[in-house]
């Protein structure tokens, strides 16, 4: 009974009924009553450890993906009545499959009733979030106890061979039936021996093969920028492991994006390497003529330390040559290419304007020829190299990929010899074209169309933002030149103020050298750590 509740009978009868209403609509998973309850208004708050949600249209939407709450029973109320029509209400929840909560809620009086104007919940403590992480420890590996990287953690992508462990590649059925791997991938061990530890392995795309960073077997990680978005892919899990402050570091791969999409999508620096530079010794493969390893990082200054220590030191697995050009800076001249430019939301293209205008460097404005002639010949060579590694496999277990992922073998399965060389041939020339405008200057555009789409949004609309983001992200790709993402634009979104990354591409082997323009760039930004 309500009434046997401690606190519960300091409630106006009105304001009683009605938080007690909103309980019930929160154990039943009622969105329509529970939208009710909310005040409908554009100031209306709601906050738990993802982040802040504000407009009761934001927080209608995330309750739409949260799929409920265990089953609790309210123990305490602690009630302070702020005026006759406001009223301040904290209640301790006991789950019934163990452990407490707390929400703390500011309901008002208007002309329909009391409703919630603005909420906090401090939720039942998680023990592992298994969208973001397959497996984690404290750490699960320990580094070097000195070193550069020394007390940072690393999330590593599930594509990556821990020994002892199997490679997940974001499928259940895959991970069941591979083995153990027997040694660790060289990327990860240049991590351990800098002194960074592992704190876990972590989600991917299935076989990386996706740019949203949802997975149809585990779930969507959190945007750890953006509530309610989603985290962007397939180096979802790692991002979002930095962005929540799960993790340091992410250690991850770029084929047509997956570096730059998730940490622009999250406010994060993410650096997708030369190709070629770090080899890719104990990474399960996509794409070998495009596959990229490369760091994901919340500030510019640990992705140098990253960088510096796996790209330039003498004992490096990954690396066994300096390279020299890294070590001087690069020319301070930028190049915009119309083509990326135009493809961007209104809302990127005004904020990365008005980035150019503070931009104190020569920018010319370039062409690098249609977009869609970049994505088409570069899907094609994927796709080829794609079946290639996982065709069998794939044949050997009918259903066990995803919906969407599912719809790409299927087309990556019908493409020829002759296509395929075909498509090699195209892209000969524009490789050519980038490695040229990069000569003597760098690459600078926004790294993606617009914000994260929300996780609500149905998959038309995901797909239409995965097509677009590709037609951008494919040229730097193709050229093989190592690319930067850096979180310097702030858009309106229907779920509040988002990150854009500025995404800057240099000649190829000049990454140290990029992460430092780049923290150049942030430095003429306020409020970006560079």
């Amino acid at each position: 009974m309500t009434h046997e509740i401690p606190g519960a009978d300091t409630l106006p009868t009105e304001l009683r009924e009605a938080f007690f209403a909103y309980e019930r609509a929160i154990l039943a998973n009622d969105l329509d009553e529970l939208d009710r309850w909310f005040f409908d208004d554009p100031r209306t708050m709601r906050g738990d450890d993802a982040g802040l949600l504000v407009g009761h249209e934001a927080i209608s939407a995330f309750r739409g993906l949260r799929g409920g709450v265990p089953a609790r029973d309210i123990e305490r109320i602690e009630h302070r009545a702020l005026s006759d029509d406001t009223s301040l209400i904290v209640s301790v929840s006991r789950f019934r499959i163990g452990g407490r909560g707390l929400q703390t809620q500011l309901w008002q009086r208007t002309p329909d009733g009391w409703r919630i104007t603005s909420a906090h919940v401090s939720g039942r403590p998680q023990p592992l979030n298994r969208a973001m992480w397959r497996t984690v420890g404290d750490p699960l590996f320990q580094g070097a106890w000195e070193g550069p990287l020394a007390g940072k953690t690393v999330a590593v992508k599930d594509l990556f061979a821990i020994k002892g462990y199997r490679i997940g590649a974001g499928n259940p059925t895959y991970v069941d039936t591979v083995a153990a791997e027997p040694r660790t991938a060289p990327a990860v061990t240049d991590l351990l021996r800098a002194g960074a530890s592992l704190r876990g392995i972590a989600r991917t795309d299935e076989f990386a093969y996706s740019v949203a960073g949802d997975n149809a077997h585990y779930g969507t990680p959190p945007n750890g920028a953006l509530p309610g978005a989603l985290p962007g892919g397939s180096s979802s899990g790692p991002a979002s492991a930095v962005a929540t402050g799960q993790a340091d570091i992410g250690l991850a791969t770029d084929t047509a994006g997956s570096i730059r999409v998730p940490a622009s999508y999250q406010g994060l620096w993410g650096l997708r390497t030369t190709h070629g530079l770090v080899p890719r010794a104990g990474l399960l493969p996509l794409a070998q003529s495009f596959d990229t390893i490369g760091w994901i990082a919340r500030d510019g200054v640990t992705l140098q330390a990253a960088a510096d220590w796996c790209l330039s030191y003498d004992g490096s697995e990954s690396t066994e040559r300096v390279y020299g050009e890294s070590g001087r800076d690069l020319p301070w001249r930028f190049r915009v290419p119309n083509e990326v430019l135009e493809a961007v939301e209104p809302e990127t293209r005004d904020a990365f304007e008005a980035f150019l205008d503070a931009l104190d460097a020569p920018v010319e404005r370039v062409d690098i020829g249609l977009l869609d002639d970049y994505q088409e010949p570069f899907r094609l060579v994927q796709g080829a190299e794609a079946w290639r590694n996982n065709g069998d496999w794939i044949r050997e277990h009918p259903g066990a990929l995803g919906t969407a992922v599912a719809a790409r073998f299927r087309a990556a399965a019908e493409v020829t010899r002759d296509d395929e060389a075909r498509a090699r041939a195209a892209l000969v020339p524009l490789k050519r074209r980038i490695d040229d405008l990069v000569a003597d200057a760098q690459l600078v555009m926004p790294t993606v169309p617009g914000p994260a789409p929300m996780r609500t949004s149905d998959g038309a609309k995901v797909d239409a933002v995965r097509m677009a983001t590709l037609r951008m992200t494919t040229p730097v790709a193709v050229a093989g030149v190592p690319a930067l993402t850096v979180p310097l634009l702030t858009v309106p979104s229907r779920l509040g103020p988002a990150p854009v990354g500025v995404c800057v591409a240099s000649r190829a082997e000049t990454d140290i050298a990029l992460v430092r323009a780049g923290r150049r760039l942030a430095s003429c930004i306020e409020g970006i750590s560079a």
